[in-house]
């Protein structure tokens, strides 16, 4: 099963989160939708999600501060929507980071076409290269298709989770690098979240039953005791 792209919808009127709700589901991708900037900052950081779509007149707090505080710790790409429409507007929402600003209304067309390309510039703004030219990594006979959100080994969907498959690509983004626990963890669960190791160690478990040969022998991904996971090189 192909796992949907996560949208958050950061919406304080609601007839205009739904319509954004509504057209994003007819064209496959998953949505939560908040009204709040702390909703937003607290969804962030538990639900991962792969894109923003961000009102910037929200009721607790201007949508900039939302865009700021997730600019101090993720890439995560942000797609403002907003009815204000002055150039200074424009300017300073990219200068803290959006990928993109359309002024509300905006067609259906116009704003499916922003979100796939702001979510496909930040998966080809990756270090490694070889992911950048072709969306995939291989080492082995292991494939992590970062545009179908798949891990293949031998060819074959190794059904991992949301939470392994994101793991997994995280470490093959960096392959041949040491990621610290903490780094995965602050990288896929955001700055708030606990460093626990347990969770992280839990799902390597299931990673390594279902992509290593012998788990207890890994020939993909690597443990530097007491310090990380290592990704082995591509070929």
């Amino acid at each position: 099963m192909k796992i949907k792209d996560k949208v958050l919808i950061v919406e304080d009127e609601q007839s205009i989160s739904n319509f954004i709700s509504m057209i994003l589901q007819a064209s496959d991708f998953d949505t939560i939708v908040v009204r709040t900037g702390e909703e937003a900052l607290t969804m962030i950081s538990s639900h991962c999600p792969d894109l923003i779509v961000l009102d910037l007149g929200l009721p607790d707090m201007d949508g900039m501060e939302v865009l700021k505080s997730v600019r101090k710790w993720s890439n995560l790409p942000v797609v403002v929507v907003s009815a204000r429409n002055h150039e200074h507007d424009k300017v300073e929402a990219l200068d803290y980071g959006a990928d993109d600003y359309l002024v509300k209304p905006f067609g259906t067309s116009e704003l499916l076409a922003r979100i796939r390309t702001a979510i496909r510039h930040t998966r080809t703004a990756l270090p490694n290269s070889g992911i950048a030219q072709s969306g995939k990594f291989t080492t082995g006979e292991l494939t992590i298709d970062y545009d179908k959100h798949q891990v293949l080994l031998r060819g074959e969907n190794a059904k991992l989770t949301v939470n392994e498959y994101k793991i997994v690509a995280l470490l093959g983004k960096y392959a041949g690098k040491v990621l610290t626990y903490d780094f995965i963890i602050r990288e896929l669960w955001g700055p708030k979240a606990k460093t626990d190791n347990q969770i992280l160690r839990v799902n390597m478990a299931n990673i390594r039953r279902k992509i290593e040969k012998n788990p207890g022998q890994p020939e993909y991904i690597f443990t530097e005791v007491g310090v990380g996971y290592r990704m082995r090189e591509d070929d």
